[in-house]
């Protein structure tokens, strides 16, 4: 027991200045399949960090053992200096929030405004606060005068929407999106991501992001973990973690298409390039660099 209480100590020193603490040693299914192992993520307040990895690589299973939904896993969570192992879901609901894929799998009221209003209802507030609290997480997402409509009739993107929107109206100051653009066309993919980083950098929402779209990636995030097989696999800001097609090939991914193009013409048709550009606009300047030097 001692030597528990001293690792947990040891974690939470490591967390103090950290909004979130992720160390995960192993978390198994019950068939005793290793799901995730060698885990650790820190997550600083308003950070858009994102968690990339192909299909089955883990990522759902990682953000519902940060969302407390899974809580049988060797290692430790820890929210604000407290282990959530030691919180209940209502002290953890407050704070973190998770949007599942697919929105029809967390919508259920009749109603935008009857299923962005429960949880603030369940939570104790009273009528005008509740009141409140949707009609500002309504405009926060670009969903107001939708309060009155039907959740069936809807876009798929809309219902999107309003899952953050009943998170938001909870006070939840850390989400966590399980691919939030999947299902989406591109410019739902971008109308998403503008809403996602005005939350974080107008609001101060912490978001962390599960995704496989490697072209969006460079454009919002901050920092990136890349997760295969259950672990973390590399780390950093997008520009240390794409390198090289060869390394994201072996893990099921692919660098940005931009950043592809100028790495062959790099390495295979040996155009002087400094770096490997990961967005359009950077892409551009160095071509420019390149081609006109005195420019």
């Amino acid at each position: 027991m001692e030597d528990i209480n001293r690792k947990e100590n040891q974690d939470r020193g490591k967390a103090q200045d950290l909004r979130l603490y992720v160390k995960i040693n192993s978390f198994r299914y019950p068939d005793g399949t290793v799901a995730l192992s060698d885990i650790i993520l820190e997550i600083k307040s308003g950070e858009f960090i994102g968690i990339l990895g192909s299909n089955g690589s883990g990522k759902t299973t990682l953000l519902k053992v940060m969302d407390g939904l899974l809580k049988d896993f060797d290692g430790a969570i820890i929210l604000d200096g407290i282990n959530i192992k030691k919180l209940s879901p209502r002290e953890i609901y407050r704070k973190v929030g998770l949007v599942f894929q697919n929105p029809d799998d967390q919508l259920f009221a009749a109603t935008v405004f009857e299923d962005v209003a429960f949880g603030p209802i369940n939570m104790g507030f009273e009528q005008a606060e509740v009141i409140n609290r949707v009609n500002n997480a309504l405009k926060y997402v670009e969903m107001e005068g939708y309060a009155k409509k039907s959740i069936h009739n809807l876009s798929f993107g809309q219902k999107k929407r309003v899952c953050i929107a009943g998170l938001l109206a909870m006070g939840h100051e850390i989400l966590l999106l399980d691919e939030p653009t999947a299902g989406l066309d591109p410019m739902g993919e971008y109308k998403m991501m503008n809403l996602l980083m005005k939350l974080n950098r107008e609001n101060g929402v912490t978001i962390i992001m599960a995704t496989h779209s490697v072209d969006l990636v460079p454009l919002f995030l901050d920092r990136l973990y890349i997760l295969s097989k259950g672990h973390i696999v590399r780390g950093g800001t997008p520009h240390d973690v794409f390198t090289a097609p060869e390394e994201m090939s072996s893990i099921k991914l692919r660098l940005p298409q931009i950043a592809e193009l100028i790495y062959k013409l790099k390495h295979e048709d040996k155009m002087p390039f400094n770096r490997i550009p990961l967005t359009i606009g950077e892409a551009r300047r160095e071509i420019i660099k390149t081609v006109m030097p005195d420019a």
